[in-house]
């Protein structure tokens, strides 16, 4: 079965950096595009990032571009998230998923991150 499991999250300060790391397994993580989402209480889910299955092609939220960086490793069967200049409203969970989207596919069970001073 699908299992996609998230790591990586944590409590930074303003300005921080944090690498997610998503372990795929259960089906053939070479072939499938993946996202990464976030969700904060209250507000709508947000397509943070989404990178095709062979990897040079990404797409990312206006409200991330420039700080955050999605990439993969076939071979290893995980998804990445690098964030960088970590920012209060870059708080919330940090789900990945397969294929492009903030519905459908299979997620894993999410990772906090908390950007506070």
């Amino acid at each position: 079965q699908v299992q996609l499991v998230e790591s990586g999250g944590g409590l930074v300060q303003p300005g921080d950096s944090l690498r997610l790391s998503c372990a795929a397994s259960g089906f053939t993580f070479s072939t499938f595009a993946m996202s990464w989402v976030r969700q904060t209480p209250g507000k709508e889910r947000e397509l943070v990032a989404a990178i095709l299955s062979h990897g040079s092609t990404t797409t990312y939220a206006d409200s991330v571009k420039g700080r955050f960086t999605i990439s993969r490793d076939n071979a290893k069967n995980t998804l990445y998230l690098q964030m960088n200049s970590l920012k209060p409203e870059d708080t919330a969970v940090y789900y990945c998923k397969t294929f492009v989207g903030t519905s459908g596919g299979s997620w894993g069970q999410g990772t906090q991150v908390t950007v506070s001073s």
